[in-house]
């Protein structure tokens, strides 16, 4: 009989000695609170056991509503979990990073924080107001606190045990190994747009010498044009091995040796995602070497705002 396939069941060791993480991902960005809670519960049933929060995504109470009810229902445990939230910019500055960490913990309804990132290395004025603008629409940012006098604050926070592991996201290579060479406790995690029109294979790289596990959001290309999914190599491997193409390009993260995040609010797409398989060499190998397209989705990295670019914009912004 031949050994069941366990690429969706890969655990990527920490380097801080904490444990391991779940390679498959799901993501939380869903705007609708209901849709949010009913994604995560068919997540949790499809197999998914790590989640990917975020103070800015306002919708913490649904991810821990929907954790709690599945725990009462003696489905899983909390240590089967692996919970990420993120610090959002507004609370750069280190009296605030404490607060904000407890009200994420309180918002989703657990003990303790499995990874808690910095969601970009920007830090916006202080304050209630997540985007802070000015009169003319442009960002406010702090130019009081240093991305480093952040990660201090997280620092004391592994300290204290009540958050596990600690990372970075939305960072460039530069800025992460800013960070690496000044911190006392090196990023865990480092979550950053990646997948096949966008490997960071450089990322990467730094990140293995270092024990990093990079974390690929977007890993499908987000749905816009130019569209991962229709890709002729891997819409070619995906005929080939009688998968869809999410499945290809997923697997191809898990495989290659990043975590990935997917998110979906249709059940079978929830089911789908989770559901993948090893690719064989060729198919790996053909997807590094025939893929020629380059191309970020989102600009978060260059002004700590998140926001997909659809590709007609960029374009036109080139000009």
């Amino acid at each position: 009989m031949e050994a069941p396939d366990m690429l969706r069941y890969k655990r990527i060791p920490l380097n801080d000695g904490t444990g391991t993480m779940p390679a498959v991902g799901f993501g939380t960005l869903i705007p609708d609170h209901n849709a949010t809670k009913q994604a995560v519960k068919t997540a949790l049933t499809a197999g998914f056991r790590h989640f990917d929060c975020a103070e800015r995504y306002r919708n913490e109470e649904a991810v821990g509503g929907a954790i709690r009810e599945s725990i009462a229902a003696g489905t899983l445990s909390r240590d089967h979990l692996f919970v990420t939230t993120k610090l959002w910019n507004t609370n750069h500055r280190p009296e605030r990073v404490r607060p904000a960490f407890e009200e994420s913990c309180r918002r989703l309804q657990v003990d303790y924080i499995d990874a808690y990132l910095i969601h970009t290395p920007f830090a916006f004025l202080p304050g209630d107001e997540q985007d802070p603008r000015d009169e003319h629409g442009h960002v406010i940012y702090d130019r009081g606190v240093k991305l480093i006098d952040t990660w201090r604050a997280l620092e004391e926070l592994a300290n204290s045990g009540q958050c596990r592991s600690i990372g970075l996201s939305d960072v460039t290579l530069d800025k992460l190994k800013e960070i690496v060479e000044a911190a006392r406790i090196k990023p865990a995690i480092v979550q950053v747009e990646s997948h096949p029109y966008l490997p960071e294979w450089e990322m990467l790289d730094y990140c293995r010498q270092h024990g990093i596990v990079l974390l690929a959001f977007a890993a499908l290309g987000h749905g816009m044009t130019p569209n991962l999914l229709e890709d002729p190599v891997i819409t070619a491997i995906a005929a080939r091995l009688g998968r869809t193409p999410a499945q290809i390009a997923l697997a191809w993260a898990a495989q290659r040796g990043t975590a990935f995040l997917t998110t979906s609010v249709t059940p079978r797409r929830i089911e789908q995602n989770f559901d993948i398989s090893s690719l064989p060499e060729d198919a790996m190998r053909q997807i590094r070497e025939h893929i020629t397209t380059n191309f970020r989705f989102n600009r978060v990295v260059e002004t700590g705002v998140p926001g997909f670019i659809p590709r007609v914009n960029a374009e036109q912004a080139a000009k």
